[in-house]
């Protein structure tokens, strides 16, 4: 005699060696003995064990599944009842072998509900399964013509729109992404040099500029249409002409000097500090966007502004106009002492902008320790500098102890490199360094 049993989720078939009741000695087709619950024998059968599951299988394939489960109605059923009305008469054991697979073979079809029980799915569950099967299959299809194009060093079109997602984050669940590396590990390649191969990666430094913006501004560099920045009050204007000192490539210029001599001797220094705020009203489109930016980003060869280019343009100091800034004025006797400071909200003329580049061969240790030469402000760079002289002493800070080092430019152009020396130190980097610490100094003391 012969068993049908389930083990394990799955159904087999064994000689019985011994029947123990509530137990059997069994053993498989292919000799190996195993302890069967009695419980978990579905029914016995006198048929040759040879050939059995394979028939049982091959019959069980050929049942229409949607025609077993249109017959099924809708309450839970045993095995041997659909048997029954499906072969119209007793079941033999290669025809309830079959049901059984077919049934345990299709859970989306029919709810196991306990040994030879079932239950049909109901219609929507299983409309829905089977949509999701269907969406499945498609995907596989997809993702099959992905891996293709892929080995064949072709980006796939629908990849192009998801790039910074596939370079940058990727989604392992979706079809892009499972295509992607199952191409890469196809050609032993990493999926990045994958997409390099294809194409996808045509700048190095786009590569690495776009990995900044999807994590830092991922709603892009663009500033919303609403932020822009328009005078809000009227301003009196300053009487003092104002002159900055920038690099070459600044184009924010956002501080700048002045020297007026006063009646009686001394000097009434200017330091004038670019003002924006001036035209962006709190709580405005351009005032969230800043707050949210925080800063300007420099990098070589680029930069993301805190502000719209049209704000920067209005309110940069640049020469030849009068721009919103607010000053501190510093009343300096003729030995250099600071008898006082005022701070004023003003517009200031700016008459010049001195760059760095030109400044710093007519300006520096040598040609003040000599006789120097005439240049546009030189008797007013003199005198910034020797104040700020006087400024880092006050500070406990002495020339003699002075250091200069060495500092590196970094220009990019047509994706090149170029990397320029600035010694640091100098006498106008001292001269802008002090002016800023003291103004620094004073307003942070006046705001505490």
């Amino acid at each position: 005699m012969n068993v049908f049993y389930e083990e394990e989720g799955s159904f087999k078939i064994g000689v019985i060696l011994a029947d123990n009741d509530t137990s059997l000695q069994v053993e498989a087709p292919h000799g190996k003995r195993s302890k069967v619950k009695a419980s978990n024998v579905l029914f016995r059968f006198n048929e040759p064990l040879s050939g059995f599951m394979e028939g049982a299988q091959k019959a069980a394939t050929e049942m229409d599944l949607d025609f077993l489960w249109e017959c099924c109605g809708q309450a839970e059923f045993s095995y041997d009842t659909l048997a029954r009305d499906y072969f119209g008469h007793a079941p033999t054991a290669p025809e309830s072998a079959a049901i059984l697979l077919r049934l345990h073979g299709a859970p989306m079809y029919f709810y196991k509900k306990g040994k030879g029980r079932y239950r049909p799915a109901p219609a929507d569950a299983l409309k829905a399964a089977l949509a999701s099967v269907e969406r499945k299959r498609q995907q596989a299809l997809v993702q099959e013509r992905y891996v293709e194009q892929l080995e064949r060093f072709e980006l796939p079109e629908a990849f192009r729109p998801r790039l910074l997602e596939l370079l940058y984050k990727p989604d392992r669940t979706t079809v892009e992404v499972k295509a992607l590396e199952e191409a890469a590990a196809d050609l032993k390649l990493s999926t990045l040099r994958l997409l390099e191969q294809c194409g996808a990666i045509p700048s190095t430094r786009d590569y690495h500029l776009n990995r900044f913006l999807f994590e830092h501004f991922p709603h892009g560099r663009d500033f919303p249409e609403a932020a822009d920045a328009a005078p809000l009050i009227e301003l009196p204007a300053a009487e003092v002409d104002a002159f900055s000192i920038d690099d070459s490539t600044t184009t924010e210029i956002d501080d700048a000097f002045s020297v007026t001599p006063v009646p009686g001797g001394g000097w009434r220094i200017g330091i004038h500090i670019a003002a924006p705020a001036v035209g962006i009203a709190p709580g405005s489109p351009l005032d969230r966007e800043a707050a949210t930016r925080l800063s300007t980003v420099y990098m070589p060869g680029d930069k993301i502004t805190m502000l719209p280019e049209s704000a920067v343009a209005r309110y940069s100091l640049a020469e030849g106009r009068m721009c919103p800034a607010l000053s501190m004025y510093l009343e300096v006797a003729s030995d250099l002492s600071v008898h006082g400071s005022h701070t004023a909200l003003e517009q200031v003329r700016i008459v010049a902008n001195l760059r760095h580049t030109v400044l710093e061969a007519q300006f520096n240790d040598e040609t003040l320790t000599a006789d120097l030469p005439e240049f546009p402000f030189a008797r007013e760079l003199k005198l910034l500098w020797e104040l700020a002289t006087v400024l880092e002493a006050g500070r406990g800070r002495h020339e003699q102890v002075r250091t200069l080092h060495m500092d590196y430019n970094f220009y990019v152009e047509d994706d090149r490199v170029r990397i320029v020396e600035r010694r640091r130190g100098s006498p106008v980097d001292k001269l802008v360094s002090e002016m800023m610490i003291l103004v620094n100094s004073e307003w942070g003391r006046a705001l505490a």
